[in-house]
């Protein structure tokens, strides 16, 4: 039997809550109302949320245009002196105070009043890329930095944005795949990876950077990988077939026109070597530019070999789908490089910032009566 809230009776939350543009005091671990809920939408437990760089940048308002420095130098000067960009959302000012948190494992608990509740006690992994307008507009809305999303207990999503899923994985490791997973699957299919694809991945180490490995190959694609040193044996054992020095010569390591695509979520001044390395017609895609957003960019590079230029950021609508039947047939696996308790948010930021670590780094969000009980986060205590 399942148990509805009355709105007089609708208890609170512990979330974490992002005030402002700024540094780590910009996030405020505290108690917020349980959301109420509009027709089609579903009210899930969050069992786990991972951290990625979207929500670190949309902190730091990064996506300011005024902002041209890498995420670390943005990072630094926030601590130095808090500044508030105006317009520091991916689409729209950001909608401050806001409860970031772009992965969501979760379980539904609640439905809206008539609605199907057939999957209330269902776990699942949310898609936090929404296209409002249906795919075949590129206009989206993505959960934590549009709307509020899963640094809390409890997120209120759109119905049809929440996936079952049926397989052995902790709740932690689940929470570890929704954006980094989503974005690199979105990026090899838009740039048509297959079988004997030659894929070069920058950052292969990181969230986004080490699920586009494991995808890349999960396609038969053949993979070289940049990375740290540290980081090189971790990196192969997830699929990837040749390493190179992130500070390398990428250039003289592979020579001109040597691989098909190029993922690069590094941007920064390593851009104009990636477009050496691509043969003629190939392709060069990105989703993120940690290292810096400003490039230099010689046209004749681009036009003369023909390479396509690809941006993304709404994903193609069978990319969920497929990522989700992949973890069902147990074709990729999880990495997660360490797991938090909510309130430790700031520390979970920090050690992603150090960037030392292969993988993912998940928060687990405190349990709350009446719905206690759940999956085995993967928390160990």
């Amino acid at each position: 039997m399942r148990r509805r809230f009355e709105a007089a009776d609708r208890p609170s939350m512990k979330a974490v809550v992002t005030i402002g543009h700024g540094g780590y005091d910009r996030l405020v671990y505290r108690d917020v109302p349980i959301p109420d809920l509009h027709p089609g939408e579903i009210l899930v437990r969050v069992l786990a949320a991972g951290v990625n760089n979207t929500e670190i940048n949309t902190r730091l308002g990064w996506y300011s245009a005024d902002v041209s420095a890498s995420t670390a130098d943005t990072a630094e000067a926030q601590e130095r002196e808090s500044t508030q960009p105006a317009d520091g959302g991916w689409n729209v000012a950001t909608p401050f105070p806001l409860i970031q948190g772009t992965d969501c494992c979760g379980s539904v608990v609640e439905t809206f009043p008539g609605e199907d509740g057939s999957r209330i006690g269902t776990r699942g992994i949310v898609r936090p890329c929404i296209r409002p307008r249906g795919f075949s507009s590129m206009e989206n809305s993505w959960m934590a930095s549009d709307f509020d999303g899963a640094f809390a207990q409890f997120v209120r999503i759109p119905a049809s944005e929440f996936f079952p899923i049926t397989c052995g994985w902790t709740d932690a490791e689940l929470g570890s795949i929704p954006c980094a997973y989503g974005t690199a699957e979105n990026m090899l299919h838009r740039a048509w990876v297959g079988a004997g694809t030659r894929v070069l991945v920058a950052g292969a180490s990181g969230g986004v950077g080490s699920a586009a490995v494991q995808l890349a190959k999960r396609r038969g694609a053949f993979v070289v990988a940049i990375v740290g040193g540290a980081k090189a044996e971790a990196v192969r054992a997830i699929g990837a077939d040749r390493v190179i020095p992130r500070d390398a010569n990428v250039v003289s390591h592979l020579g001109e026109e040597a691989v098909d695509v190029v993922v690069d979520n590094v941007g920064g001044a390593g851009f104009s070597a990636m477009l050496k390395v691509l043969r003629r017609g190939g392709a060069y895609v990105s989703s993120g530019a940690i290292a810096g957003p400003l490039v230099q960019l010689d046209l004749r590079t681009w036009y003369l070999k023909d390479i396509r230029l690809i941006g993304c950021t709404a994903w193609d609508e069978p990319v969920f789908p497929q990522l989700v039947s992949y973890i069902e047939r147990g074709e990729i696996r999880p990495l997660v490089a360490g797991v938090f308790p909510l309130e430790d948010i700031v520390n979970a930021q920090k050690t992603f910032m150090e960037k030392r670590l292969v993988g993912k780094l998940v928060l687990i969000p405190p349990p709350l009566n009446p719905f206690d009980g759940g999956h085995n986060s993967g928390l160990q205590t």
